[in-house]
């Protein structure tokens, strides 16, 4: 199918991807003038974050009901939401403002996540095609025009307030193109005559690998821009091209993933995305100048590019069909908490040892995607030879 084609089909979640990717983008490089703002370090900092996860993971928790009872307008809602609640981390110079800030913006991205990739998978098993790594480039690509637009405001001398707000009423225009005549996400609530109950472990063991590939990549998006700045004596303008970096490399990596996909295993898929993605966050680890970071973040992007786009895919291809939106959303959950953890867990890292280290551990988490892979791979076949 022509790719303008397939694009139309996926455009309700490759707009709410983007819209996601433009708040965490901008957040990511605005990130140094908000501690800034607050008068914090890292370790502090990364505490102060803390508090996202936890308004996340009650909202995913509920994503699933709340999507069943709003139907067609769902992700619509859950997307406008998104964008209205990233209005407020700028607007917060309080200190214990903050975290409230945060967790509204760990709300709604919550229940954003669970819903979009749950409408993905659902468009994929309609029309038979391959949409997840699409839609994650929309994320990607998002994320670096977010975070390229915020270095520029930023040199500008925006404040961040004034950045974020901006940037959160070009995610609200996107919200909109996220609706659609008859949007709602089957298979999202439980079936009342008990059959399927049970998702089994591919949705966890799936999740699992999700979990890593967030962790280290939102982590490394969160961080890049204070690595350039701190410890090789970036500019902003620099420091903001550190996450962009690493998002453009991941946007055009998964749309050649988009046709990759089709082509090799998804198995052989995660195993070589982990390896070359841990390469690249080594390097960026041992970069002495931002121009040698930035061959790292790329790197780190071709890599990790495919692995949580495979594994969503994966989920939602051998779960039953009646319970594959409620196995995506497992899925979701479980790596939404590598997606919120990460950032704190690298900024009690960085605090502790240092930004190089937190960059070494993001290498060491990836390769553990190669422990969880061949357990992946036997459910896959388990499921062929049912089939």
């Amino acid at each position: 199918m022509p790719f303008l084609s397939t694009l139309g089909i996926a455009r309700p979640a490759v707009a709410a991807f983007a819209a996601m990717g433009i708040v965490w983008g901008t957040f990511a490089a605005v990130l140094p003038d908000l501690k800034a703002m607050l008068g914090v370090n890292e370790a502090r900092l990364g505490l102060l974050m803390l508090f996202t996860p936890l308004a996340a993971v009650f909202a995913m928790l509920l994503a699933p009901g709340i999507g069943a009872r709003l139907g067609r307008i769902a992700l619509p809602v859950s997307t406008g939401l998104m964008a209205l609640a990233f209005l407020l981390p700028g607007q917060t110079p309080v200190f214990w403002l903050f975290p409230l800030a945060m967790m509204c913006c760990g709300a709604a991205t919550g229940l954003t996540d669970v819903l979009m990739n749950a409408r993905v998978a659902t468009m994929e098993n309609d029309h038979k095609l391959h949409l997840m790594n699409l839609s994650h480039a929309a994320y990607s690509f998002g994320y670096a025009g977010g975070a390229i637009s915020t270095g520029a405001l930023r040199s500008l001398g925006w404040p961040p307030g004034w950045v974020m707000a901006a940037m959160a009423l070009v995610a609200l225009m996107l919200a909109l193109l996220t609706a659609e005549k008859d949007g709602t996400i089957r298979g999202l609530g439980r079936p009342r005559d008990g059959t399927p109950g049970h998702l089994g472990l591919i949705p966890v063991i799936g999740g699992g690998i999700v979990l890593i590939a967030f962790l280290t990549e939102n982590a490394a998006e969160n961080w890049s821009a204070l690595h350039i700045e701190q410890s090789l004596g970036g500019s902003p303008t620099q420091g903001a091209m550190g996450p962009a970096a690493l998002a453009l490399t991941m946007g055009f990596a998964r749309l050649a993933g988009q046709g990759l996909a089709a082509r090799i295993a998804p198995v052989v898929l995660l195993r070589g995305g982990a390896l070359i993605s841990a390469c690249g966050a080594l390097a960026a680890a041992a970069a002495l100048t931002p121009a040698m970071a930035y061959a790292g973040f790329i790197v780190m992007g071709i890599g990790s590019s495919v692995i949580a786009p495979t594994a969503f895919s994966l989920v939602g291809r051998l779960a039953d069909p009646q319970a594959r939106a409620r196995a995506v959303a497992r899925a979701t959950l479980l790596g939404y908490f590598g997606y919120f953890f990460g950032p704190p867990t690298l900024g009690v890292i960085a605090g502790a040892f240092g930004l190089r280290m937190a960059f070494v551990f993001a290498a060491v988490m990836l390769l553990m995607v190669l422990v969880l892979t061949p357990i992946l791979a036997l459910a896959e076949r388990r499921a062929a030879a049912a089939g």
